[in-house]
Parts: structure tokens; sequence; C-alpha cells
């Protein structure tokens, strides 16, 4: 783990502390942008830290910035715990972080198979349960995981056939999914739900 911080001052005994895995771009980058605004004290974590510092550069003064691999619990402890000792008791958890590895099961290596399993499965399972006892201690807290929308990360897809099975006719883009995101974060009494903001794709299934 490596962290980066900027001017994170004085810890504020009231602050909203909200821990970004996958914060550096696509939706935990709308997400974080968004939660700044609002006042929150973030931690920007990603793989890349430089990526993440750039992110946080632009959200100003008061955040901080990390590096991790979440498909390595340790490092997510760890991670977790440099958030609480520069901003303070984590209360809120968004799961941005995720790897897309598109294509026919044939042509598919067992390495892509592990490292989408790793990520998208296993480090958002890691991320919740070292959350989860941070929270415990607090007796409160919310947690967010996202799914797919349009980011750099499936800009490679064959988008004309995909928006065709949209009854909005496109992808949700990153800062729609981030008003949900916050919505969910601010609302303490929904619990165990799932908003689903696919652009009406559920209504076909």
């Amino acid at each position: 783990m490596q962290t980066s911080a900027t001017e994170l001052g004085v810890v504020s005994v009231m602050a909203k502390v909200c821990a970004i895995f996958g914060g550096s771009r696509g939706i935990g980058k709308a997400v974080a942008q968004l939660l700044a605004w609002k006042g929150y004290r973030l931690a920007i974590i990603a793989r890349n830290l430089e990526v993440a510092q750039t992110t946080v550069t632009h959200l100003g003064a008061g955040h901080m910035a990390l590096s991790c691999d979440i498909a390595m619990e340790q490092d997510v402890q760890n991670t977790l715990e440099e958030v609480e000792k520069n901003l303070g008791h984590v209360n809120y958890l968004v799961n941005a972080a995720g790897v897309n590895r598109d294509g026919l099961l044939l042509r598919t290596t067992s390495e892509d198979m592990v490292s989408q399993i790793n990520t998208n499965l296993l480090g958002t399972m890691l991320t919740c349960k070292a959350a989860v006892r941070h929270m415990l201690q607090q007796q409160g807290g919310a947690i967010v995981n996202i799914g797919f929308v349009h980011t750099e990360m499936t800009a490679h897809l064959k988008e004309d056939q995909l928006k065709k099975t949209i009854p909005l006719g496109r992808f949700g883009e990153p800062d729609e999914v981030a008003q949900a995101v916050v919505f969910l974060l601010e609302s303490p009494y929904i619990t165990g739900h799932i908003l689903v903001v696919d652009g009406g794709l559920q209504l076909l299934i």
C-alpha cells in the first residue's frame, strides 16, 4: 500500500469520511466529485497511486490518495486503517473498482478469469468485510457496490449492438450513477437494497 495526501489538516470529529475503491476514474471519480462538492472527506483508492493523486488534486484540499490491491486482504485492511488515521472513522464505502475481460469463453484465458474474480468478486467482498469491521465499532455506516455502466473500461465493447437492448437507447453515464450512489449513502432507512440504474433494461427481462 502507498499513500499520498493533499492538505489533510485537522480531522473533524463529525466529518463524513468515504473510502472509494476505484475512485480515480469512471464511476468512482464521478462519485468522488459529487461527494467532495457535498463536503465529504474522501480517500481515493486505486492500483495506480499517481492516477489517484491526480484525481485528489482536482478535488481540492482535505482528501487523500492511496494505492491498494483489493484482492489482498491485508492490503485492504492496512488501507482502511490508513484512512482512519488520516481522515477519521470511515462512515461510507463505495466499491467502484473492477476489471473487464469481455470476450468469448473459449478465447478467455484462465488468467483473465482469475483476474476478474479476484477484483470484481473477491476484492469487493474483502473491502466490505474490512469496512464492516470498522463500521460496527461506530454502530453505523453505508456501503454501495457498483455494477456496469459506460466508462473507459467498457469503451471497447460493441456499443451500437448493446444500446439496442436498452429502452433508453444509451448507456448510463458515470455522473448519473453517482447521483444514485449518493442517494443510497445518504438514505439511512434503506438497507440490503439493489437499486437498478440501467435505462429500463430490467423491464425487458
